[in-house]
């Protein structure tokens, strides 16, 4: 099993350019099915037939997890059998033909522009308000992700052009543009604030954003920020890890982006991912219409 999983791990990162928090997950789904075939007494995985996989399926749903998880493990099994068929010479995909469970919508979660204002003014001048609010701008501004925004380095920003540039860990680079407000709050924490936080020394840190030790901003410490001024405005219950995502891509929709530049400004590889956002566009319909027909 272990030369197989790690054969496949390989081709995901190499052909698929897949990121290290995906093959992880790759890897953890495709473990946990193998744990249950143990159960079963099953050691072969070209043994494996649609019924185990039903019944590993099953055992997943008796486990109270949810329709989105159960689609994910499925979706990695689904891709590790496909993998084995085309490149170790296996029989058949035991995966074939099993549907997903459908995914109850959940509503998206973002905020007003009003809100948005808001939750910026919120950091102070201080060191720590001051390299605060140049995350938040960037958050906003850029709508990246927010494990994307931990991975930047000094040397991705170019505050005189306006841009950052993102994904190159994972082979897929993206250049976002910057607006004014998120350059000014940048250039202020980097000249700033920034040195204070690595201790007015010389560094090798490359991190854009550094917390208290002079040390990368982790994940988890940009959530903290990002909830704690929340919290502070009376925006905690309105907050999610996606919020200022999500909020990027519906006020740029609002505002008359067309699907193709946010597809690509959120880095989303099947547009079927970015039209999740088109609903908030229907409210625009009719000014577009009035706005661009000769006979309006």
């Amino acid at each position: 099993m272990n030369s197989y999983l790690s054969e496949f791990t390989e081709y995901l990162a190499e052909k698929k350019a897949l990121a290290r928090n995906s093959l992880l997950a790759y890897e953890r789904d495709v473990r946990g099915f193998y744990a249950f075939l143990q159960e079963k007494g099953i050691r072969d995985f070209r043994d494996v037939t649609k019924t185990e996989v039903v019944a590993y399926l099953l055992a997943l749903k008796n486990q109270d997890k949810s329709a989105a998880t159960v689609n994910r493990k499925l979706a990695s099994l689904r891709a590790f059998f496909q993998y084995l068929e085309s490149y170790k010479g296996f029989a058949q995909d035991p995966t074939e033909g099993i549907k997903s469970p459908k995914i109850e919508r959940k509503k998206l979660e973002y905020l007003t522009v009003e809100e948005v204002e808001k939750l910026l003014a919120q950091p102070d001048d201080s060191v720590k308000g001051r390299r605060d609010r140049a995350l938040l701008e960037v958050l906003y501004a850029s709508g990246m992700r927010v494990s994307e925004v931990a991975a930047i380095d000094l040397p991705n920003i170019n505050l005189r052009i306006g841009f950052i540039m993102t994904g190159q860990s994972s082979g897929k680079p993206r250049i976002i543009p910057l607006g004014r407000p998120a350059r000014a709050a940048l250039e202020t924490y980097i000249y700033e604030a920034r040195p204070v936080l690595l201790r007015n020394r010389e560094s090798e840190e490359k991190a854009l954003f550094v917390n208290y030790n002079g040390e990368r901003l982790t994940r988890q410490g940009i959530w903290k920020i990002i909830k704690e001024n929340a919290k502070a405005v009376n925006l905690e219950t309105k907050i999610t890890p996606k919020t200022l995502r999500n909020s990027f891509a519906v006020h740029m929709i609002q505002n008359g982006a067309d699907l193709k530049t946010l597809q690509e400004l959120l880095g989303h590889e099947d547009l079927t991912a970015t039209q999740v956002y088109l609903s908030f566009s229907k409210n625009r319909i009719k000014d577009v219409y009035d706005n661009t027909h000769p006979r309006a």
